[in-house]
Formats: C-alpha cells, structure tokens, sequence
C-alpha cells in the first residue's frame, strides 16, 4: 500500500475546493472592478451628450 500516494491524493481532494472559491473569488473581483469602470464610462458619456442650454433660448425674427 503506498501511503505516500495516499496522503498526496487525500491532500489534492482537500485542496480543490479552497483553490476553486479562491479562483471564483479572484473572477468575482475582477468582474466588479470591470463593471465599476463600465459605469464611469458610461457616466462620462451622459455628461457629454447632454447640454442643458442647448434648446433654453429661441430667437423668433419675423
């Protein structure tokens, strides 16, 4: 019976949950970070697009 080969098996059966919630974690963070910056973005480009005077005065000349 190889013992060594035991531990080392028990081990990474042990371990596989740890890294996949830390690798989900990681991709959880990256997803906010991403969507914080898809926010500013599309907050810039609002900003941009509206002009609150435009439309405010009319000139009539008959």
């Amino acid at each position: 019976m190889d013992i060594a080969g035991v531990s080392t098996a028990l081990m990474n059966v042990s371990a596989m949950p740890q890294i996949g919630t830390a690798v989900l974690g990681k991709a959880l963070d990256t997803n906010e970070q991403l969507a914080a910056g898809m926010v500013q973005m599309i907050d810039a480009a609002m900003e941009l697009s509206v002009n609150p005077n435009v439309g405010a005065n009319i000139d009539i000349r008959i």
